[in-house]
């Protein structure tokens, strides 16, 4: 645990990560040219995103299943197979239905990849660096939405979209080499097999993990945090800045480095409060929810177009909900045991990504019906977008009040089964500062 193989082996695989963001996020910076190379609506368009979330969130529970049977190297190696094959599709798809047949491909092993990488870090490394980690692999790997943004747009704009897509397959080709090489699913000397026994045996204990509430508080914690910059950033965030805000298409990609600049600033912070104040993190994702909700009413209520000042705020924010949402994978290894690690964190992964294909479907329908009605002359005005974007609070408002309630019950259960009771934010900060009184 802890040693030099063992961050030899957190290296190869947030590497193996950081090309499926890559892998995720290229739709995103090619949603302009999407629309002119398919000729489709909105709605239309959306469902290439919208496809390959639903499979991602619908394959994370057989996936943790499977990497508690298993183990998370094959599936890292799995799912890098498929993405090159769903890239390679993309780059020459003729059509929205073969496109779609990619984004399939592209999700499928997308799904395979993160809830490994944070099985490896819970079996390679132990203490209080695990949570830092877990945000370390977060940040890093959203360097893929980087190379996304510059090199793959440069390569989009500049020669076109079979190649950018194919360079897209080969990055992902040489994370699959790099993890049948290198990666292990555990130390050689550490006790136990770190797997289930049998495929029942993985499916059986499924049910006392849904079931735990420090489970459905990571869930709803990812819910909350992960869904609004994963909208922005997989799918409507390029179009939305290039044609409601009026930007060009350099300065758009450049603010989506900004999110991710954003995230790995925030990132190592939030994993110092998290391992330093375990019983606060939900306090930690609310507060950030509460932020975006503000940054994000500041930009849809502004009159006219929003200001550069604004957008930099907005993708501040957005950024930061990124690491925050990783919060909700702690929550899962506080609250299970080793042996289903996996299927738990499957669980929590569900729960941002449901939130985001919910709302980049509707986005798209509501962008449509404006358009289809004349109350907007654009498709992609400034004003549509407002009331598209508006959907965020209905989603996300709804996913906090589960969160609310999943944390009640966890911390009755942390009070019945350990006598640790956790007061109200407000009663403790008062506390803390009669005690600090002369």
């Amino acid at each position: 645990m802890n040693s030099r193989r063992a961050w030899l082996v957190f290296g190869v695989s947030v590497f193996a990560y950081m090309t499926a963001v890559m892998q995720r996020t290229t739709l995103g910076v090619a949603g302009v040219d999407a629309a002119a190379r398919f000729d489709s609506s909105a709605a239309l368009l959306s469902t290439l995103a919208v496809v390959q979330l639903i499979v991602y969130a619908g394959l994370q529970i057989p996936v943790g299943i499977l990497i508690d049977r298993v183990g998370p190297k094959w599936l890292i190696s799995v799912g890098c197979t498929l993405m090159v094959a769903g890239q390679v599709v993309l780059s020459f798809a003729p059509d929205i239905p073969t496109a779609v047949l990619g984004r399939i491909f592209v999700g499928a092993g997308d799904a395979a990849v993160f809830i490994s990488v944070i099985r490896l870090v819970n079996s390679w490394f132990s203490g209080p660096i695990v949570p830092q980690l877990s945000q370390w692999v977060g940040n890093v790997g959203q360097l893929g939405q980087v190379l996304s943004a510059l090199p793959f747009a440069w390569v989009l704009h500049t020669f076109g979209w079979s190649p950018a897509f194919s360079v897209a397959a080969a990055l992902s080709f040489s994370a699959l080499v790099l993890s049948i090489v290198f990666l292990t699913n555990r130390p050689p000397d550490a006790p136990g097999s770190g797997q289930v026994a049998s495929m029942r045996e993985a499916l059986r204990m499924l049910g006392p993990t849904l079931r735990r509430p420090g489970t459905q508080l990571g869930f709803w914690s990812h819910f909350v945090s992960q869904s609004s910059g994963t909208v922005f950033t997989i799918f409507w965030g390029f179009p939305f800045l290039v044609s409601a805000v009026g930007l060009d298409r350099g300065t758009a990609s450049a603010f989506l480095v900004v999110i991710v600049i954003s995230g790995m600033v925030a990132g190592p912070i939030l994993g110092i409060l998290s391992a330093r104040f375990p019983l606060r993190r939900s306090n930690l994702v609310l507060g950030i929810t509460a932020t975006l909700g503000v940054v994000w009413g500041g930009v849809l209520l502004w009159p006219g177009v929003p200001p550069i000042w604004l957008i930099a705020i907005l993708t501040v924010t957005l950024g930061i909900g990124g690491p925050g949402s990783l919060i909700g994978f702690d929550f899962a290894r506080s609250f299970n045991p080793a042996r289903s690690l996996g299927s738990a964190n499957g669980v929590v992964n569900v729960g941002g990504f449901m939130a985001s294909f919910v709302m980049l479907f509707l986005i798209g329908v509501i962008l449509d019906v404006q358009y289809d009605v004349g109350l907007s002359t654009t498709l992609y005005s400034m004003d549509a977008f407002r009331l598209a974007f508006s959907i965020q609070y209905v989603v996300i408002g709804s996913g906090v009040l589960f969160l609310l309630r999943a944390r009640r019950h966890t911390r009755r259960r942390l009070q019945e089964d350990e006598g640790i009771s956790v007061a109200p934010l407000w009663v403790a900060l008062v506390g803390q500062w009669r005690r600090r009184r002369p």
